[in-house]
């Protein structure tokens, strides 16, 4: 379905290349960029190696800070500590009628664990107030990306959508919007003012999370998020417990690699650190929500736990050819790209058709590989997981035609002979058919989900056993 939306495939090839070749120039200018990268790779197998022990000191740093701790097992476990810090702290509002809502930072782990439904189902809209992911709220969407989640819509879609629906949730859009960026984002600014001022709890996530002195940092290019950081009375921040760095000083590595790899700058316009309440100056109450999920899974695996070490960049979806081609929400995950087709599985396990499908949404060109900033080996990790899936299905009661069809051409290829018969047979069939058509066009079920979108091309005439055989003169 993605690959039918022309308007889509145009957006997106638009944008990758405009961001491949921003990122190269800005990685050019660092000598010692393939340093950095290894010493953020190190840094990050560190933490994971000895995360039970920084994760006690993160917890006595931001308590010694003034924070409030809490510890989520899950996705649900964590919407519940949120929804009875956010029911408690707007229980104490004096004003009558006063608006359940609350004001957020961009966030993958909120997205993630689904928190703005669990608000909502609890009387409680979530306002999202990064631009893009606005604009996917507003339009009733699924962000595409982690670094701009609209990045599948252009900009008259952009101006239909803040006409349509800004006045539902909010101050409206000027009835004269045109599509010009600076007239689109003025919009989105009125728009999110009186929310920005009215809001008494924000929500969060955090980029980093030092161990060593209990601080959080959250990047963003625009201020919105610092608008949430220090206008609401109350913040809440859910942290994946990967997040983690041992030492302040570690943060010098990654506030070089992430900007670079992400937005292709040579520093984030608007870094923002906190490590807790300060009497008359932003919040004056912090909880973090220190979130597993599914992490210490993966951290028990010795070769998928290389995933922990992502920073969320999304270099790897931007060299990707599949994701240029099919988008963000051809994925079903939170979590698109490379990245996404192992972290997905690996996080939520095999048991659904999407997550058994994504390891395969990759061509294993390995260009994922040399554009990550901490070292991610993920076309190897994608193979790690491909094989996960095939492992699973083998315990599975039901028969599955892949396996069948695995088992007849191993039969076949072990010995020489039956591979005989069956390329003579191919090449048959091949200049018979060959003279009609170049490949087959879409075949019935099942196989029709696989040439539905894909040419598969005639069978060749002549094998190479064949063509071996005939130049070499019968030499094999």
């Amino acid at each position: 379905m993605q690959l039918a939306n022309p308007v889509q495939r145009k957006n997106l090839h638009h944008a990758m290349t405009t961001i491949r070749a921003k990122r190269a120039n800005v990685v050019a200018e660092k000598a010692d960029w393939e340093a950095m990268r290894v010493a953020g790779a190190q840094i990050k197998d560190r933490t994971l190696r000895h995360l039970d022990e920084y994760l006690v000191q993160l917890e006595e740093s931001l308590q010694r800070n003034g924070v409030q701790v809490h510890w989520a097992t899950d996705g649900d476990d964590a919407n519940r500590i949120v929804r009875e810090i956010v029911d408690e702290r707007l229980a104490r509002e004096d004003a009558v009628g006063a608006p359940r809502e609350v004001v957020k930072v961009k966030s993958m782990a909120t997205q993630e664990i689904e928190l703005n439904e669990a608000l909502e189902d609890a009387g409680v809209a979530a306002w999202e107030t990064d631009l893009a992911e606005l604009i996917v709220q507003l339009g009733h969407d699924r962000p595409t990306h982690f670094l701009v989640p609209a990045i599948h819509r252009n900009r008259a879609e952009v101006r239909e959508i803040f006409l349509e629906e800004m006045g539902r949730y909010g101050k409206p859009a000027p009835d004269d919007l045109d599509t010009e960026p600076a007239h689109l984002a003025g919009a989105a600014r009125e728009h999110l003012r009186e929310k920005f001022l009215r809001a008494k709890v924000a929500v969060s996530g955090a980029n980093f999370a030092v161990a060593e002195t209990g601080t959080l940092a959250v990047v963003e290019s625009e201020g919105n998020g610092r608008m949430c950081l220090t206008l609401a009375d109350t913040l809440v921040s859910i942290v994946g417990i990967e997040k983690i760095l041992p030492t302040f000083a570690d943060l010098e590595v990654f506030l070089q690699l992430l900007p670079r790899s992400s937005t292709a700058e040579r520093m984030n316009p608007y870094t923002s650190l906190w490590s807790g309440p300060a009497e008359g100056d932003g919040p004056q109450e912090m909880h973090v929500v220190l979130l597993d999920n599914g992490r210490t899974d993966v951290l028990a695996d010795e070769v998928g736990r290389d995933a922990l070490r992502c920073i969320r960049c999304s270099a790897c979806l931007n060299v990707c050819p599949v994701y240029e081609k099919v988008g963000g929400n051809a994925y079903g995950s939170v979590y698109p790209g490379p990245i996404g087709a192992v972290l997905t599985p690996a996080l939520r396990g095999t048991s659904s058709p999407i997550d058994r499908s994504l390891p395969f949404a990759s061509s294993l060109c390995g260009a994922c590989n040399d554009v990550c900033p901490v070292k991610i080996p993920l076309a190897e990790l994608l193979v790690h997981q491909r094989n996960r899936v095939v492992e699973a299905k083998k315990k599975d009661t039901m028969p599955h035609a892949e396996a069948a069809v695995m088992a007849s051409a191993s039969w076949m290829m072990a010995d020489h002979r039956r591979w005989s018969v069956a390329t003579k047979s191919s090449g048959l069939a091949g200049r018979v058919l060959g003279r009609r058509m170049e490949s087959f066009g879409p075949l019935p079920p099942p196989l029709s989900r696989w040439t539905n979108a894909r040419d598969v091309k005639m069978m060749p005439t002549e094998s190479f056993r064949d063509w071996w055989a005939r130049e070499r003169g019968g030499k094999r």
